[in-house]
């Protein structure tokens, strides 16, 4: 025979123990086997001795830690509870049904009870009589009548009988007073079994509730109500519980005994189910009291599949599955444990709709149900900014979750009435913009009148947009608020430098509109490329040339050229139809490459190519083709304007067709500009601006390994970079409109030609101390200009100094003193030039590409200031 062993607690632990809800003390003591009075007796005997040092040491901070982490990421279960015992659970209570509740004809007179008596008729009398301990009424001016164990249905007819017969011209109405209170015993697994003093109206859950319920041994189901030793009824609490129905919950009498067994046999129901807990069972219980108790399946319950786990009377645990759609002969056991698992997630029977439609989501399919059935309103279930020529219908082939993809034209198939395209289930439709960028589609929306439903849309769209780049950065472990820690200063510069490496014209993510090709169609390609196979490669195809969108594309069942053609967005103006190319690489020999030349015009009714894998279609332009042949005359010639060219046209042509020079014309000061230089000009300022990054940088952020004189101040350095930052490609061309080899210059698109008035100055700029313009004089050389502008600053190079011309050349001044020196005849300045004192880059701790810099700035700052003033 096992003996219960009684520890004796700590000091720490009965600290522990005090600071218990009281439930929970009496469970640990019985758990433990000690006697509750008998600790918190001993509590105050404790503090007075001393306790042995503990052995055990305290816990670092990093094991608490360590386990309150292990803690937090253990998977959590829903914790079980019997079902029912909250009800009356808590301390008993002195809740008795209120008397002024009206008597019930079946109520029982005892004594005690008090009885109120109106008589009316030839006298008005009321009269309140008390039952006595013999079980007799004594009326007024009447003889005693003997009540006890009557009814009061049987009471108020037998005293207005006896009123009617003994009072000639009386009549009584007989009603209930005081009630006189009863004992009854609750016993068993009652919270507090006793004797326990009641209202004569108490019921069965009124003995329950004044013994503060069930606890959890005890059975709801078999509460049995004794009388005189014999049972009278047994309440099923779970029929007032979860049917509501309380015909078993009869009046107690005084001396009835409520017997709470012991609950013998118990189920658990857990999972996609109304009602999870602990359910008490009884031998009548089948599958669908199971149900009933638990409240019956949710939507989402898999009731084909439920698993049954049990006990199979052989000290092992087996496993069930149960159909419960179907009528089953499931019998539920002594322990029991049923699990509703979820149904899948995965729909069926249906069809979704993404991308540029007013109305994106999931959809009912049936067999038989096509694209049109879909699009019933074309102009109302389609944006306005849709592609009405390319659209794609993604379906899953296999069980891994391959896909095929059909292309189809939303114009041909709804408008056209062309043949339609059937569906199957869980297709998905996408409809794609005909814009690429944000900026084309919003200006078409604006112009469009927006309905609610459509701007509610347009908020989603850009909130899903920003829901997916916050999961992405949480994928890469990346806080969008993150930050370098760099000083003030080292912030300043960076941020100088970050301004000059814009890309203007590199197109950046965010800026593609949400339902653009590059978008919409990237997890699609992804997703071909990954189920590529060696025996079944990528199903990709590729349009290059002069199409709207090119790029490479899902290759749909039954690709042809005309499809190729609509996924590329349609022909530009620009397109030669008459020969295209379609390049193809045989999947079995890599090294042989077939190339296809055919007619677009005819190709497009015929359609004879069909596309395989990997095939690429190239659309060439037109022989000689030009968007738009136009330059630009400005300034002094007899009529500016803009001129429109053909291919071959001269800068002398040019210049006749304008009417020639005005008098006032500076020829030698005309400034030529193509756009063809200002690219090349721009690409030359960002490899520059590239290495200054670099150097200052390095300079910047090491300034402990100079001194402080050779440190050039942050404010200079600071200026610069916000210059370079400002700085825009002019695309300047020196000519010589007197020089045959000029005056033959080969026009093309967006040339400009900008003839200043004569001008009778020359500028001084750089580092001097008064930068200035000056009238110009012959007999003054170099020198003598820079005197005039108050001489060099101390960080001027004074060894490189050069002369910007008018036409835009540069040239080294004729100072015999000077290492430059080309010329010693004649004076070399005429109007219009300007003199450049560089800074000398000694000041920069040996960075010479200031220098370069400073040239940049200042010819294509003088280039562009002449052209300003002649814009005017």
């Amino acid at each position: 025979m096992e003996r219960a062993i009684a520890a004796t607690p700590s000091a720490q632990q009965m600290e522990q123990f005090k600071k218990l809800p009281k439930a929970q003390q009496e469970a640990l003591a019985k758990k433990y086997g000690l006697n509750l009075k008998d600790l918190k007796g001993k509590q105050s005997d404790d503090k007075n001795t001393e306790l042995p040092e503990s052995t055990i040491e305290p816990r670092s901070k990093e094991e608490i830690e360590a386990d309150e982490l292990e803690e937090k990421f253990k998977p959590k279960e829903d914790e079980l509870k019997p079902f029912g015992y909250e009800l009356f659970e808590g301390e008993p209570t002195t809740f008795i049904p209120t008397e002024l509740a009206a008597i019930p004809d079946t109520y029982l007179i005892g004594v005690g009870d008090e009885v109120k008596i109106n008589l009316y008729g030839k006298t008005s009398e009321e009269h309140e009589v008390q039952v006595d301990r013999e079980g007799r009424l004594a009326i007024p001016n009447l003889s005693p009548v003997h009540v006890i164990g009557l009814s009061f249905r049987e009471l108020k007819e037998l005293v207005k009988s006896k009123i009617s017969e003994e009072m000639i011209g009386v009549r009584a109405f007989v009603s209930m007073g005081q009630l006189n209170a009863m004992r009854i015993m609750v016993v068993g697994e009652a919270y507090k079994p006793g004797s326990y003093t009641v209202s004569p109206l108490a019921t069965v859950t009124h003995a329950l509730f004044v013994a503060g319920g069930v606890n959890e041994l005890g059975s709801l189901r078999k509460i049995q109500v004794k009388r005189a030793g014999k049972e009278i009824t047994t309440f099923d609490l779970y029929d007032l519980l979860l049917f509501g129905d309380s015909s078993k919950d009869v009046s107690l009498k005084p001396g009835d005994v409520v017997f709470i067994p012991p609950a013998a046999k118990k189920i658990k129901i857990k999972g996609e189910v109304t009602r999870k807990a602990i359910f008490e069972l009884v031998e009548t219980d089948d599958a669908q009291s199971v149900i009933a108790m638990s409240g019956g399946f949710k939507a989402s319950a898999n009731r084909n599949k439920v698993v049954v786990s049990r006990f199979n009377g052989f000290g092992s645990r087996v496993t069930l599955n149960v159909n419960f759609n179907n009528a089953t002969q499931y019998k539920p056991m002594n322990g029991d444990e049923i699990v509703v698992n979820p149904a899948s997630q995965r729909m069926k029977n249906t069809i979704t709709l993404i991308g540029a439609v007013t109305s994106p989501g999931n959809y009912e399919w049936h067999k038989g149900k096509t694209v049109r059935d879909v699009f019933t309103s074309p102009r109302d279930d389609i944006l306005p900014i849709a592609d009405f020529s390319y659209a794609l219908v993604i379906r899953e082939v296999n069980l891994e979750g391959n896909v095929e993809v059909l292309q189809f034209s939303p114009e041909s198939v709804l408008v056209n009435n062309d043949s339609n395209l059937e569906l199957k289930s869980n297709d998905t439709i996408i409809v794609f913009s005909r814009y690429d960028l944000k900026v084309d589609e919003e200006a078409t929306l604006k112009s469009l009148a927006y309905s609610q439903e459509q701007l509610k849309l347009k908020e989603n769209i850009e909130l899903w947009e920003q829901y997916e780049r916050d999961e992405f950065l949480k994928f890469i472990g990346v806080k969008e608020d993150d930050k370098f820690d760099f000083s003030e200063e080292e912030e300043e510069v960076i941020s100088s430098i970050n301004a000059l490496f814009e890309e203007d014209d590199e197109v950046k993510e965010e800026e593609y509109a949400v339902f653009s090709r590059h978008n919409l169609l990237k997890p699609i390609i992804a997703k071909l490329q990954k189920q590529a196979t060696a025996s079944d490669p990528a199903k990709l195809f590729a349009v290059n040339g002069r199409v709207k969108f090119p790029g490479v594309y899902p290759l749909p069942n039954n690709a042809n050229f005309t499809m190729a053609v609509a996924a590329g967005g349609g022909f530009l103006e620009s397109a030669y139809l008459e020969k295209v190319e379609l390049t193809r690489v045989h999947a079995n020999d890599l090294k042989q490459v077939e190339h296809i030349q055919f007619n677009a015009r005819a190709e497009l009714s015929a359609a004879n190519h069909t596309l395989q894998s990997k095939d690429t279609v190239n659309i060439f332009p037109k022989p000689n083709w030009h968007e738009r042949l136009e330059v630009e005359v400005v300034g002094e010639v007899m009529f500016p304007g803009t001129y429109t060219i053909q291919r071959g046209e001269t800068l002398d042509s040019l210049v006749k067709r304008a009417g020639g020079f005005s008098e006032f014309a500076h020829k030698e000061a005309a400034i030529f500009t193509r756009e063809s230089i200002k690219r090349k000009e721009k690409s030359q300022i960002q490899r520059l601006t590239q290495e200054l990054r670099r150097d200052i940088v390095t300079n910047s952020f090491q300034r402990q390994s100079r001194t402080a004189s050779a440190e050039l101040p942050y404010e200079d350095l600071d200026q610069i970079l916000k210059d370079l930052s400002k700085l825009e490609a002019v695309g300047r061309l020196v000519i010589d409109l007197d020089n045959p080899s000029s005056q033959s210059l080969q026009l093309e698109g967006q040339d400009a030609l900008y003839i200043p008035a004569i001008q009778d100055s020359v500028s001084v700029i750089g580092e001097v101390n008064l930068a200035s313009t000056h009238i110009f004089d012959a007999n003054k050389d170099v020198s003598g200009y820079i005197k005039a502008s108050g001489g060099f600053k101390q960080k001027a190079d004074e060894e490189r100094i050069y002369i910007i011309k008018a036409n835009g050349s540069v040239e080294l001044p004729n100072d015999s003193d000077s290492w430059f020196a080309v010329n010693q005849a004649g004076s070399q300045l005429s109007p219009g030039d300007t003199i450049v004192v560089p800074l000398d880059s000694q000041h920069l701790d040996s960075l010479t590409l200031w220098s370069t810099a400073t040239q940049i700035i200042y010819q294509l700052g003088l280039a562009a200031a002449s052209i300003a003033t002649l814009n005017k």
